[in-house]
């Protein structure tokens, strides 16, 4: 009896393909072009029993996929094969940086690395003072390789598990066949599973020659309690933490604003006044107006970070995050009113040309040396002006022309190629602004931004208008969100780190960028340009970013981003009412890309002219810099590279605020001698 149980369970292995032998397998690299993450490693089993699991560290393949596609040459993936026994085989493989483009972006990868983790370094996680990962409901059950070309064919032959049934995590819920051959679908957690899909059901078929995806989400689990939402590759989805440069920006922003004593919410109705011209003094030195250093400033913040920016926030922390958004602009409104009040006092003015100098590098120089701090001056106001310099060939230039271009191409279609032309035309815009100087650019801004926030605030309003009664609805999910104390997407702190972060990365309230603009307006009085600078991040987070947040409501997309990330989510949210509005997307984010460039140009030069001198050379010199890299900008993405000149953007934070505690004092006492003043009438209006 006991050799016949043996031999029915050897025939049972034999015919059913559970063997006893381990996976073995090998790793097949390949690197098609020139162009950085787009190399591949494919999992080739030598050995082994079907279906496979493939636990890619790339957090974005699937475990159901043997091939991990857009990888970053010179960098090390592992897969861990699980095979029907749960034997386990890990692989590591890298793919070779062959082009130059592959070898500077490998060679910059561990600079970026270690910058990164010292800005992002999350003292909250650190210490346990949260739980990072994302929790949820539930969770949908997708198709296999549905997005993977290699797969023509695929239709469900057999549910393993009943409708309403409970499912443990990793269980085997249903058997598909497809062109690719025989796999299991698995139960993403532990719950009640609710069937989308039916014996027979095509889940991806082939048309002429492109695959067509029939159905995604197969079942629903409904988890018996909340549990981490589930990257492709199997890991738990975690947020991204609260970055020590957001805490510094964050902690700067309150601190300002209580030892202004909410100049924010006080000077607000004076910020209209002068931003109206109000008491502009026609005999007031400098090169711009209020308005126009205003536009200026906003040309440079205003852009990709209030349309995917807000996107990330909303799909990651749900309508919550938006409050925190709205809450970290109010405050940032006090970090630009101390660093362009300073930028105004401290300028220096060329007085054969009227060309003004201004911005952090002369008040954390001068302004220290006051307080017998001069060494720390000079290595502060250094360190800002290295940091601006690869803030505005990076974050500033080639970041803009690489999406400005990736959005035209997209829309356009056919111009994939292209990108060497487009950043040569950019390029010569660009250089037809950049030449004339600050005033030639202020004359440009000061058309360019209220155009562009106003096409994108105009179609904004229309659906907003459109979904006026559910306005109720939105602004309950956002407070309601903000506060809610259950699990789904991290509770109340994740929410709030979300919405801090995004923020901070929109406005750069604290960074310091803004004041070297504003430091070139015509006035006498330094507090009023700090008064007029708390209006930008009124304007680009707490107005521009709310209308997005609300358009996301109201399509949908905050609960169900389709996949989506990013500019994407929002240009479909305004697309589901406006079809051809990617068109209207793409006009917007090529003027948010042009004037972002053109003010980045002058904070920039500012930069190199403080470091290299004030000379014609130097400012060619320079200016011939940053038209190139918008050609290699436009042309090729140096991922790392960008990278770590967008980290500089953010680092300008760290001297910045620190100077900035150092003389606020000043800065109060100067803000309370100049309403005083204005009370007085000692300060005149003069329409």
């Amino acid at each position: 009896m006991r050799s016949e149980r043996i031999l029915l369970a050897l025939f049972t292995c034999m015919i059913t393909g559970l063997g006893f032998a381990q996976p073995k397998a090998h790793l097949d690299k390949s690197n098609p072009t020139d162009k950085i993450k787009d190399g591949a490693l494919t999992v080739v089993i030598d050995e082994g029993s079907g279906p496979f699991k493939y636990l890619w560290s790339n957090e974005s393949t699937s475990v159901y996929d043997y091939e991990a596609s857009g990888l970053v040459e010179g960098q090390e993936y592992s897969v861990k094969v699980v095979d029907v026994n749960g034997d386990t085989l890990k692989l590591t493989g890298e793919i070779e940086a062959e082009s130059i483009a592959e070898k500077i972006n490998a060679g910059m990868t561990p600079a970026v690395g270690a910058v990164g983790s010292v800005f992002f370094w999350d003292p909250f996680d650190q210490f346990g003072l949260y739980d990072p990962i994302i929790y949820v409901d539930k969770a949908d059950v997708t198709a296999p390789f549905a997005k993977n070309d290699s797969c023509k064919l695929m239709r469900i032959e057999e549910l393993l598990v009943e409708d309403g049934a409970a499912v443990e995590d990793g269980q085997a819920i249903a058997s598909v066949s497809s062109n690719m051959g025989e796999l299991h679908i698995y139960s993403v957690g532990k719950g009640k599973i609710t069937w989308n899909t039916k014996v027979g059901d095509t889940l991806k078929y082939l048309d002429g020659d492109e695959a067509k995806i029939a159905g995604v989400n197969i079942a629903t689990i409904s988890y018996d309690q909340p549990q981490p939402l589930k990257n492709p590759n199997g890991s738990n989805s975690a947020l991204d933490g609260i970055p020590l440069v957001v805490i510094w920006l964050i902690a700067g922003a309150i601190f300002f604003t209580i030892f202004m004593k909410f100049i924010n919410i006080r000077g607000f109705k004076h910020a209209i006044q002068l931003v109206q011209g109000k008491y502009d003094d026609p005999d007031d030195q400098g090169e711009v107006s209020h308005f126009q250093a205003l536009t200026t400033a906003l040309s440079g913040t205003v852009g990709l970070g209030n349309i995917g920016g807000v996107a990330i926030a909303v799909a990651t922390g749900g309508a919550g995050a938006t409050f925190w958004m709205i809450l970290a602009g109010l405050l940032g409104m006090t970090s630009k009113f101390v660093e362009c009040t300073l930028g105004v006092k401290y300028r220096e003015m060329n007085p054969e040309t009227g060309e003004v100098y201004g911005g952090p590098f002369y008040y954390l120089s001068k302004g220290l040396a006051k307080r017998n701090m001069k060494t720390l001056g000079k290595i502060l106001a250094g360190m800002f002006a290295i940091l601006c310099i690869g803030g505005s060939f990076g974050g500033g230039n080639m970041f803009q022309a690489n999406q400005a271009f990736a959005q035209f191409s997209t829309a356009i279609g056919g111009w994939e190629g292209g990108g060497p032309i487009f950043g040569v035309i950019l390029a010569a815009l660009v250089f037809i602004v950049i030449i004339g100087g600050v005033k030639k650019i202020a004359s440009v801004t000061d058309k360019i931004v209220p155009l562009m926030v106003g096409i994108y605030v105009l179609f904004a309003l229309i659906i907003i208008f459109m979904n006026i009664d559910q306005l109720g609805m939105a602004f309950n999910a956002i407070f309601s969100g903000a506060f809610s104390p259950d699990a789904m997407k991290g509770g109340i702190l994740g929410v709030l780190i979300i919405g801090f972060q995004r923020a901070a990365f929109s406005n750069e309230a604290g960074v310091g960028s803004a004041s070297i603009a504003h430091s070139a307006a015509k006035t006498k009085e330094p507090v009023s340009e700090g008064i007029v600078a708390l209006l930008e991040p009124l304007i680009d987070t707490v107005v521009v970013c709310t209308m997005t947040a609300l358009v996301l409501i109201f399509t949908g997309f905050d609960q169900n981003t389709g996949g989506l990330q990013g500019a994407d989510l929002t240009s479909a949210a305004f697309s589901a009412e406006f079809g051809w509005f990617q068109y209207v997307l793409t006009i917007a984010i090529i003027l948010f890309a042009f004037s972002t460039l053109i003010s980045w140009s002058y904070y920039g030069l500012k930069a190199w002219t403080y470091l290299f001198g004030k000379s014609k050379t130097m400012d060619i010199t320079y200016k011939s810099l940053f038209l190139i890299f918008i050609v290699i900008g436009s042309s090729i993405g140096l991922g790392a590279v960008i990278d770590f000149s967008d980290m500089m953007v953010l680092g300008m934070a760290f001297p910045n605020i620190l100077g900035l505690v150092i003389m606020s004092k000043e800065v109060r006492h100067d803000m309370n001698d100049y309403f005083a003043r204005i009370k007085s009438g000692a300060i005149k209006r003069f329409k």
